[in-house]
């Protein structure tokens, strides 16, 4: 497995902070006002901020003619139905649990990578398959009951889990010559007109001027996730192996547990802080520098 540079550790312990800690935001902006306003307009005030980064690093805007159908492609498996799906799980489900299922991607791409992409996963990638399946597994343990009256939700954040991992798998193959920050811009972009579309057909009627907290949850998603996070998991997903990506993320879901009970007073159980452990095991066994192999034909004294 690759190892990490410091300039990756530190995107990913800030990605994983970020969107940890946006799943009970999230639950907070859309429990009382229409979800997919909500991320329609979280994604519109952030493409700004996203641009002026780039204007900042000079990193350059265009994108060639022959690339917008791979364009287009990545910005649908990565962002237009995740976001669209997730957020409509998200109003449905505890914060949480939308989360854990949201981070069933890794083992959605394990098995893509597998399926479609003839990737042969070493003993330690299947180690930390398993361990965050398992993890997953603990986490819903308590849920189980709740989540079966609850079917439209699941389906929604696992078909965004699959088609995600789908993304993962293609953004890394991807031969758009351009910076990952000129992609990122443009799936955002693309996908605030998609949000905008799809929330003037089925909500227009709930349209309405949000409250002070609805307002501090879109500010949130704006500048930090659309702002910063996505360009950042872009970044890692291209130059990362898919699993090492994939799995290297698997402690969101638990950040987003905790973060929810705090705020949130959803229940914790013997079984999450297990998960935690679980989910160490999954991280370590892509990110932990493997053993060099021990130097052949060396010349004795």
């Amino acid at each position: 497995m690759q190892r990490l540079t410091r300039q990756q550790l530190v995107l990913l312990v800030l990605l994983t902070l970020v969107w940890g800690v946006n799943w009970p935001v999230m639950k907070i902006g859309v429990t009382a006002y229409p979800p997919l306003a909500f991320r329609a307009l979280s994604i519109w005030i952030g493409v700004p901020v996203l641009a002026a980064v780039l204007l900042l690093l000079k990193v350059p805007f265009s994108i060639a003619r022959r690339d917008w159908p791979q364009l287009l492609w990545l910005a649908a498996t990565n962002m237009f139905v995740w976001h669209a799906c997730i957020i409509l799980a998200v109003r449905t489900l505890s914060s949480g649990r939308a989360a854990i299922l949201g981070y069933t991607m890794p083992i959605f791409s394990a098995v893509i990578g597998a399926l479609l992409f003839s990737t042969a996963l070493s003993r330690r990638g299947w180690l930390g398959v398993s361990a965050a399946a398992l993890g997953v597994a603990l986490l819903l343990w308590h849920e189980l009951t709740h989540l079966a009256g609850r079917p439209v939700g699941v389906v929604l954040a696992l078909v965004a889990a699959a088609v995600w991992a789908l993304g993962t798998q293609l953004l890394r193959r991807t031969t758009i010559d351009r910076p990952t920050l000129t992609i990122s811009f443009w799936m955002t972009l693309l996908t605030a007109c998609v949000m905008t579309v799809l929330s003037t057909l089925f909500e227009r009627a709930d349209w309405q001027v949000p409250s002070a907290p609805v307002w501090g949850s879109i500010l949130y998603n704006a500048v930090l996730i659309f702002g910063f996070a996505h360009a950042a998991w872009f970044y890692l997903a291209r130059v990362l192996p898919p699993i090492a990506s994939s799995l290297s993320v698997m402690f969101i879901p638990v950040l987003g547990v905790f973060t929810g009970a705090l705020w949130l007073k959803e229940a914790i159980h013997w079984q999450d802080w297990a998960a935690v452990a679980l989910m160490v095991v999954a991280i370590a066994s892509v990110l932990w520098p493997a053993r060099r192999p021990a130097l052949a034909g060396v010349q004795r004294a």
